[in-house]
């Protein structure tokens, strides 16, 4: 028997939170993906694991990418589980904790088997019926952001939307911008994405970067930076968002000024959270609050796409934002 020894968040004891469930799903090579599913309330009847009817579903792409999800509370799963969605979050090759191999197979392979890895998932979520095919969306910061990006960008039809936070649009210029506590890791970056000192390198940069295929997006995107990220800097941002609004492609841009490679200050989550959330909400037809006062006291800005998201344009004016 077990004994519980502590409660390391007795504030969430009382709230209506979710259990997650543990998958393994096969890549399209062979490879195993340690995954993580976390379903809305009341459905999944059965307790084993699926839905007992196919959801909308939020994937959701760690950052990193030489990190890993794991099993445990999530609060992004918790809240996008509550407005009904199913959550998934997969352990595509590159990330840690499964062994070398594990992370050299992602070795040259942003944008391509590591973005199968994530296309087989939402394939196997379909075929299990968890996932509703024309309700998908991928979200993610950092690599996800990344990854969000290649996803409306390389696989235009398989997503719904996608939410990308902080992500880079440009491999060359991600990796010719930095920062200086990064420089002793940028030989591991030129090993396992690409090196720009070479013209092959290069090349295989842009054929991996979202911005080049900018014009293939067809679905909605969200994109959210900090101003101040010294990791990915705005001008990834910029750049993907310029070169939609020159075709004419839709696309709402979130922008901090006061926050960096993530957002610290709590009025400025809520912000991104409540946008996000109705994003979403347009997109799948999950559950949604109204925006309200959620801007107050948050540096958001919204330089393009503030009629895409219900009552976004409207909490923007309440709070005196731009």
């Amino acid at each position: 028997t077990l004994e519980r020894l502590f409660t390391s968040r007795p504030a969430l004891e009382t709230a209506p939170l979710v259990p997650m469930a543990s998958h393994r799903i096969k890549a399209r090579d062979g490879l195993e993906l340690v995954s993580y599913l976390t379903l809305p309330k009341g459905s999944d009847v059965g307790m084993d694991g699926r839905p007992d009817r196919p959801l909308p579903l939020v994937l959701n792409v760690h950052g990193g990418p030489w990190a890993r999800d794991r099993y445990g509370y999530n609060p992004e799963h918790q809240w996008l589980a509550n407005r009904g969605y199913a959550v998934l979050s997969v352990n595509y090759r590159g990330s840690t904790g499964f062994g070398k191999a594990f992370v050299n197979a992602a070795d040259g392979q942003w944008g391509a088997r590591m973005h199968d890895d994530l296309i087989d998932a939402v394939n196997w979520a379909v075929a299990s019926k968890i996932a509703q095919k024309d309700k998908v969306a991928i979200y993610g910061g950092s690599f996800g952001g990344y990854a969000a990006l290649v996803g409306l960008a390389f696989t235009p039809k398989d997503f719904a939307c996608g939410v990308s936070i902080v992500g880079p649009s440009n491999l060359n210029t991600l990796l010719a911008s930095i920062p200086p506590y990064w420089t002793a890791f940028l030989d591991n970056f030129r090993k396992r994405v690409a090196d720009p000192r070479t013209s092959e390198g290069r090349a295989l940069l842009r054929e991996r970067s979202p911005l080049f295929r900018a014009d293939k997006i067809e679905r909605p995107l969200l994109i959210a930076q900090g101003a101040n990220d010294p990791r990915v800097k705005q001008a990834e941002a910029d750049q993907i968002v310029q070169a939609m609004t020159a075709k004419n492609i839709p696309v709402t841009y979130l922008l901090y000024a006061d926050e960096g490679h993530g957002f610290a200050r709590p009025e400025n989550r809520l912000s991104f959270y409540a946008a996000a959330e109705a994003f979403l909400g347009q997109c799948l037809g999950g559950q949604k609050e109204p925006i309200g006062n959620d801007f107050r006291g948050a540096s958001i800005a919204v330089p393009t796409g503030k009629e895409a998201v219900p009552g976004l344009g409207e909490a923007l004016v309440r709070t005196g934002r731009p």
